[in-house]
C-alpha cells in the first residue's frame, strides 16, 4: 500500500514538474516578445538571440528553446560578471544592464546582452537576461578585416541601461551617434528591455497561482537534477580519451582544429591544445565563445534531453591554450568569430565517433552563410540574412538539406529581405550533386544570388568557409560539395573579407553541401531513383 508520505512526495515532484514547464512558458514568451518587438530582421525573423531565467545567484535556470548555442551559453556566463559589477542588493525594480564586451559576452561586439532583475514585493527574485545580434555597431562591419577589436564597432562595457525605469538617455545619445542605423539599434535595445519586463510580469503571476514567494528551492532543484543527469549519462560512457582533427578554410592560411575528449567519472574534459595560432584577422573566438559551442557539441551527444542549464553544463570542463585562435586577448579582432565557433561542434562529435557509432552523423557544411550587404550610393542599406547549407547524414538517413547547424537560426524570407532593402533575390534554390554519396547521402546545399534593384554597386562582408576544404563524409561516405563564391559574370570572389560588387552584376554563392554516410555502393535503388526524380542528384551516384 502506498503511505501517505509516499503521495504527498509524488504530488510535489508533479508540482515541480508542472511549474519546470511553467518556467519555460516563461522564458518562450521572452523569446516571442524579442522576436515580436525587434527592429531588425535578424532578431525578428531569424531568432538570432537567447532569452533565459537566473536565480538570485546568478545561475540559469531555464532558456528559451528559440536561440543559438553562442549566444545562449554566453548568456549563461556574463550573468556572473554583471552581478560582480553590479551586486544584487544595489539594484531596484526598474533597473537594466548592458553590455557588449566580447570577453564577457559572446565574442564580438555586433551582439547586445541585456541583464534585468526581477522584484517580488521589493525582495529580489532573480534575473532574466537576453543577447541579440545587431547587423550594425559601427567601425568597419561585421568582417573578419580588422586587424583589432577597436577597428571593430562600438564597445560597451559592463553599464546600468536603466534605473528605476527610466533609461540612460545620454547612453542612447552615444550608441545612436556611432551606428549607421540609430533608429534600428534604439528600437532592438529597448524591446530587450520590453521582453526582460514582460518575463517578470509572467514570473510573478506564475508564483501568484503557485502560492510561493521566490524561485530559489525550484532553482536549485532544477539545477541539481540537471546536474545528476548528465553525471549519470556521463558514467553510461565508457572512460578513456578520443581525439579529433578538423582542418578549415581559415583567412590567409588553412586553420587546424585539434579536440581531446576525456571521459571520467566526475565529467568530461576537452582539451583544444594543437589548435592553430590566432590569426591577425578578425577571425578569433574568445573563451566564452569556444566554451559555449564544445559544450554545445557534447550536450548534443549526451544527454541532450536534459535541460541545458547551470546543472548540466557544469560537469564539462573546457581548456585552450592562451593565444591560440580559440582563445585570444584583448585586443584581438573577434568580429567573425562565428566562422570557426560553429565548426566546434562538429569538432567534439568526431571525438565521439568510436564511442556512439550509430549517433554521430557525418560532417555538414557547420558555418551559417550569413549574407550582409552594404549599399552605399543613392539609397544606403545595411542588411543580413542567413544561408544555411547541407548537414551532414546520419548513420540511418541522410542529411537535412539547407538546414542550419549548429546555429540555430533560421533564413529570413525573401520578401522580408527585399522588403527591408533594395535588392532583388535572383535566385534560391536548393543545389543539385551537392551532397556527399553514401549509403545515407549528405543534405543539399543552395545557390543564393542577389543584386541591388537598380543595378547600382554594393558591399559584401564575405565571412564563409568550406570553400578549400569540404565537408568530409564517414564511414565510407563521400565528401560534400565545397562552397563557391562568385560575381554574376563568373568571377570568383575570396570567401572572407570586405568586397565591392560592381554596378551592374549580382553577388552568386553556392552553400557547402553535407558529407555522406557509409559506402555508396550500399544506397537503396529506390532512394537513388527518388533522388533522381527529385532532382536532388544529376548521375545517380550521390
Amino acid at each position: 500500500m502506498t503511505s501517505s508520505a509516499q503521495m504527498s512526495e509524488g504530488r510535489k515532484a508533479l508540482q515541480r514538474q508542472i511549474m519546470w514547464s511553467r518556467l519555460i512558458a516563461v522564458v518562450e514568451e521572452q523569446a516571442k516578445a524579442l522576436m515580436k518587438t525587434a527592429f531588425s530582421p535578424t532578431v525578428r525573423e531569424a531568432g538570432d538571440l537567447s532569452a533565459a531565467l537566473f536565480d538570485r545567484r546568478g545561475r540559469m535556470v531555464a532558456q528559451a528553446r528559440t536561440g543559438t548555442p553562442g549566444h545562449v551559453n554566453c548568456t549563461a556566463i556574463v550573468a556572473k560578471h554583471f552581478l560582480a559589477a553590479f551586486p544584487g542588493n544595489t539594484m531596484s525594480p526598474g533597473d537594466h544592464f548592458i553590455t557588449n564586451d566580447p570577453w564577457l559576452a559572446s565574442g564580438h561586439l555586433h551582439d547586445i546582452t541585456v541583464f534585468s532583475p526581477v522584484f517580488r514585493n521589493g525582495v529580489l527574485l532573480g534575473f532574466f537576461a537576453c543577447t541579440c545580434h545587431q547587423v550594425d555597431i559601427g567601425g568597419r562591419g561585421m568582417g573578419p578585416d580588422a586587424h583589432s577589436v577597436f577597428e571593430e564597432g562600438l564597445y560597451l562595457p559592463l553599464l546600468p541601461l536603466a534605473r528605476n525605469g527610466s533609461v540612460d538617455p545620454h547612453l542612447l545619445a552615444l550608441i545612436r551617434a556611432n551606428v549607421r542605423t540609430p533608429d534600428e539599434i534604439e528600437g532592438d535595445i529597448l524591446s530587450y528591455v520590453t521582453a526582460n519586463d514582460v518575463s517578470g510580469v509572467r514570473l510573478n503571476a506564475m508564483l501568484d497561482e503557485f502560492g510561493i514567494d521566490d524561485i530559489e528551492a525550484l532553482s536549485e532543484d532544477i539545477i541539481a537534477t540537471s546536474e545528476r543527469g548528465m553525471l549519470a549519462a556521463i558514467r553510461a560512457m565508457p572512460r578513456g580519451t578520443w581525439r579529433n582533427h578538423m582542418r578549415i578554410d581559415g583567412y590567409d592560411e588553412p586553420v587546424d582544429l585539434v579536440a581531446t575528449l576525456t571521459v571520467g567519472d566526475d565529467g568530461i574534459v576537452v582539451d583544444l591544445d594543437g589548435t592553430s595560432a590566432a590569426s591577425p584577422r578578425g577571425i578569433n573566438l574568445v573563451m566564452n565563445y569556444t566554451q559555449a559551442y564544445v559544450s554545445y557539441g557534447v550536450r548534443a551527444a549526451i544527454g541532450p534531453e536534459i535541460p541545458n542549464n547551470e546543472g548540466s553544463l557544469a560537469p564539462i570542463r573546457v581548456t585552450a591554450p592562451e593565444g591560440c585562435i580559440l582563445n585570444v586577448q584583448r585586443p584581438a579582432p573577434v568580429a567573425a568569430r562565428h566562422i570557426i565557433g560553429q565548426f566546434l561542434p562538429e569538432l567534439v562529435l568526431g571525438c565521439f565517433q568510436d564511442i556512439l557509432p550509430d549517433l554521430i552523423p557525418a560532417e555538414g557544411a557547420s558555418c551559417n552563410w550569413g549574407l550582409q550587404l552594404r549599399g552605399t550610393g543613392r539609397q544606403p542599406f545595411n542588411i543580413l540574412f542567413f544561408n544555411a547549407g547541407g548537414a551532414g547524414a546520419r548513420p540511418s538517413r541522410d542529411g537535412l538539406s539547407a538546414t542550419a547547424f549548429p546555429s540555430g537560426i533560421r533564413s529570413i524570407p525573401v520578401e522580408i529581405c527585399e522588403t527591408v532593402a533594395p535588392i532583388l533575390i535572383h535566385a534560391k534554390e536548393l543545389l543539385p550533386d551537392s551532397g556527399g554519396a553514401g549509403t545515407w547521402r549528405g543534405g543539399l546545399a543552395q545557390r543564393v544570388e542577389v543584386g541591388t534593384v537598380d543595378g547600382t554597386s554594393f558591399e559584401i562582408f564575405a565571412v564563409f568557409d568550406r570553400v578549400d576544404h569540404p565537408a568530409r563524409g564517414r564511414n565510407g561516405g563521400g565528401d560534400g560539395a565545397a562552397g563557391k563564391v562568385r560575381l554574376g559574370t563568373g568571377e570568383t570572389l575570396r570567401a572572407k573579407g570586405l568586397q565591392t560588387v560592381p554596378a551592374g552584376t549580382t553577388v552568386c554563392v553556392d552553400l557547402p553541401g553535407g558529407g555522406g554516410f557509409g559506402d555508396p555502393k550500399g544506397r537503396a535503388a529506390a532512394l537513388i531513383e527518388s533522388d533522381l526524380k527529385q532532382g536532388y542528384v544529376t548521375n545517380g551516384t550521390r
